[in-house]
């Protein structure tokens, strides 16, 4: 195998690791196939293929490699070894949103970009939850974290944990090393206006050790959005009340990631 010949010098290792979660009521075993189905059908291995290249064009890197599965009975994979192109002029450190899809801003020396997707439903109260797990991890000069609001906007998103962290270290020209390589307060910062007015956000940031950490829960709650082949004139009051309830305790404990009695 030719090796691939590296730009620079720099040995920080920046990973962004994110699950987003999507909720949603299936009240029969049918809607509940369906909606397993219809999660199948809209992240494939192929559409996630595409958001992970539109990723891989935003921190401006070259696709080496593409590796991509879907699973019986739901799920899908796909993982892309990527590499460096030349950097651009604009490219920017500053802590400030990245890009959708529009713009290439940055350049890697060598990297990954992985995800997996995980549908399931609770056999007996009706609650789906589709989960996504995505990492992007980059050694070079710019952080994934400018991927973000590409990745947000991509799918449909109640809930969004967010961890970054930079390890390693590079040398300067006099041998000094260098921890981090860029200004960061929080990941938040790296968001675009819209992302940061809807969803209620806490951050967990040990600083000292260069690791980031955010939750996001959306704020507005529009019950009938969250009912899979149903509307909401379907359920009578007592029942709407219910489901609601189920919903919030859902959503409450991946939140906060522990269980809560009902």
């Amino acid at each position: 195998m030719k090796k691939l010949k590296l730009h620079g010098f720099n040995n920080l290792t920046k990973t962004l690791s994110f699950n987003i979660y999507d909720i949603c009521y299936a009240r029969t075993p049918h809607h509940r196939e369906e909606y397993l189905e219809y999660i199948d059908e809209a992240y494939n291995a192929e559409r996630l293929t595409q958001i992970l290249t539109e990723v891989a064009a935003i921190i401006g890197a070259n696709i080496l490699n593409t590796a991509r599965q879907n699973y019986d009975p739901q799920g899908a994979s796909v993982a892309m070894l990527i590499s460096e192109q030349p950097a651009i002029p604009l490219v920017s450190d500053a802590e400030a949103p990245g890009p959708l899809p529009d713009a290439v801003l940055a350049h890697l020396d060598k990297s990954h970009i992985t995800v997996h997707t995980y549908p399931e439903s609770h056999p007996d109260k009706g609650i789906s939850t589709f989960r996504v797990d995505i990492d992007v991890s980059t050694c070079g000069r710019i952080s994934p974290l400018h991927a973000l609001n590409l990745l947000i906007h991509s799918f449909e998103s109640d809930i969004v944990i967010v961890d970054y962290r930079v390890r390693g270290f590079t040398r300067d020209v006099h041998g000094e090393k260098h921890f981090i390589d860029h200004k960061i307060n929080s990941i938040q910062n790296f968001m675009s206006q819209d992302t940061c007015e809807r969803y209620e956000m806490i951050d967990v940031n040990v600083y000292e050790e260069n690791i980031f950490h955010t939750k996001m829960l959306l704020k507005e709650f529009d019950f009938d959005n969250y009912l899979f082949g149903m509307g909401v004139e379907e359920l009578n009051e007592r029942a709407q009340q219910q489901v609601r309830k189920w919903l919030q305790h859902e959503m409450s404990e991946i939140f906060y990631g522990r269980n809560f009695k009902v």
